[in-house]
């Protein structure tokens, strides 16, 4: 059922319009000034407003602009008099949906409320679907081709179809968060929300209630209710990172969630139930923070049913050029720069460095290399002083540049030899994991000079 707003001062306008709309099935909520309609929009959320464009103190040009402030994509419709349709034109401009002149006809309003609150049902719906389909097609490539990483790989295969929950352990800036999302985006769940929290970063009364949400009313400020993020996450994916710095009166609401299958919101008596998977993520030892009694062991063996570590990049050295490379041309756009490589001397120094805050780092270092660029190719002079030390220090690695584009020919070869040994090379099998056509592989063989 529709919600609807009717703003009016003049007390027959309004029931006139809450009579009419209420027959035609929708919910209608008055306010007879626009102050009274601002507080209420500010209290809940509406399908439409219908508001009279004259009124004293807060006009209906107010009532438009703090409604859209509110959210951007709520519909807004005048009510104006003959006399003032150049003023109800002027907000169409501002984003009124459309205008209506009095004396109005009720067959009128009910022709224009069911078309802007159809228009609104099919953007929302396709609004729905570009999410999903985002989701479902458009997750970030995790780059490598290193035996660490590949091994990650092999993980994710494995565990993406099932429901178990997932705890990803490894340092900082290793890519955790990414992780979690194709671990997501290749699941049943690939299509329902991935929501996330960084557990670390918020206060714990905050915390609290971005998880559960609330009850209007639940505690000072309080103003409406407020859904949580688990509920938000139902039949999705809740990505807790920094889960081993979670306060211990969250860590038991928490586990009551996981144990009982439902949530119940500050100040509210009612439980929802909720079906979620959890990914979290540490970069602590838990297992040391147990017996430290700052974790609790039995919420620790909820969601730790699978492992993945997440190597370090000086671990997977080898995945540092074609990194440095696939950075280069996602930054190089955004500052404007036309840098198309990396010289051998300033590839000797990324491959060489420690990188103690991992692929993080080295996003921000390429990012830095471009802006202090002074041709189309990184030097050893863009580099920081740190990474350059290491490569007077460090031992000298050679690596054989090549343009991306054959960097990554060069992985999808090596994609398609690995699963065609994998499965023996049944090809009807290796296309159903690659997730293309018998023909696309045939012809994929034959550039790469694969044989049968």
């Amino acid at each position: 059922m529709a919600g609807i707003l009717v703003v009016d001062d003049e007390k027959d306008i309004r029931r006139a319009l809450e009579y009419v709309l209420s027959g035609e099935g929708y919910e209608v909520d008055t306010a007879s000034s626009g102050v009274e309609a601002i507080k209420k929009l500010k209290e809940k959320d509406y399908d439409l407003v219908i508001t009279d464009l004259r009124m004293e103190g807060a006009d209906g040009f107010e009532v438009l602009k703090k409604a859209k402030e509110i959210n951007s994509s709520l519909p807004v419709i005048i009510i104006t008099a003959y006399g003032t349709i150049d003023s109800a034109v002027e907000t169409m401009k501002l984003g009124a949906a459309d205008y209506i002149v009095k004396p109005f006809l009720h067959d009128d309003i009910k022709i224009t409320v069911n078309r802007i609150l159809e228009h609104r049902k099919l953007s929302l719906e396709n609004l729905r679907l570009k999410r999903q389909l985002s989701q479902q097609f458009g997750c970030k490539e995790i780059i490598g081709l290193s035996e660490s990483i590949s091994k990650v790989f092999e993980t994710i295969e494995k565990v993406a179809p099932t429901k178990a929950n997932i705890l990803l352990t490894g340092e900082s800036g290793t890519g955790k968060g990414l992780i979690a999302e194709t671990i997501h985006c290749n699941s049943p769940r690939r299509d329902k929300p991935f929501m996330s929290i960084n557990c670390a970063a918020i206060p714990e009364t905050l915390l609290e209630s971005e998880l559960f949400g609330y009850k209007k009313g639940a505690f000072t400020g309080a103003t409406s209710d407020k859904t949580g993020l688990i509920v938000m996450a139902n039949e999705g994916t809740l990505f807790l990172d920094e889960i081993g710095d979670m306060p211990p009166v969250i860590q038991s609401k928490l586990l009551s969630v996981l144990e009982a299958g439902e949530v119940l919101p500050l100040g509210d008596t009612k439980t929802k139930p909720v079906d979620i998977r959890i990914i979290s993520a540490t970069n602590k030892d838990i297992e040391e923070c147990i017996r430290q009694k700052t974790f609790r062991e039995d919420l620790y063996y909820r969601l730790n049913v699978i492992e993945i570590r997440v190597p370090p990049l000086r671990e997977r050295r080898d995945d540092i050029p074609l990194l440095a490379y696939h950075f280069l041309e996602e930054r190089s756009p955004l500052t404007g720069k036309k840098v198309k490589a990396i010289d051998e001397e300033a590839m000797n120094a990324l491959v060489s460095y420690s990188w103690p805050g991992n692929v993080r780092e080295l996003r921000n270092v390429i990012e830095r290399a471009i802006i202090l660029s002074s041709g189309e190719k990184i030097t050893i002079n863009d580099l920081p002083q740190k990474v350059r030390a290491g490569a007077r220090t460090g031992s000298t690695i050679n690596v054989e540049l090549h343009p991306l584009k054959t960097m990554v020919a060069e992985y999808e070869k090596e994609i398609i030899v690995n699963a065609l040994r994998r499965y023996n090379g049944n090809k009807e099998m290796v296309v159903k994991k690659l997730g293309i056509d018998l023909a696309t592989l045939y012809r994929k063989m034959h550039k790469y000079g694969i044989k049968e």
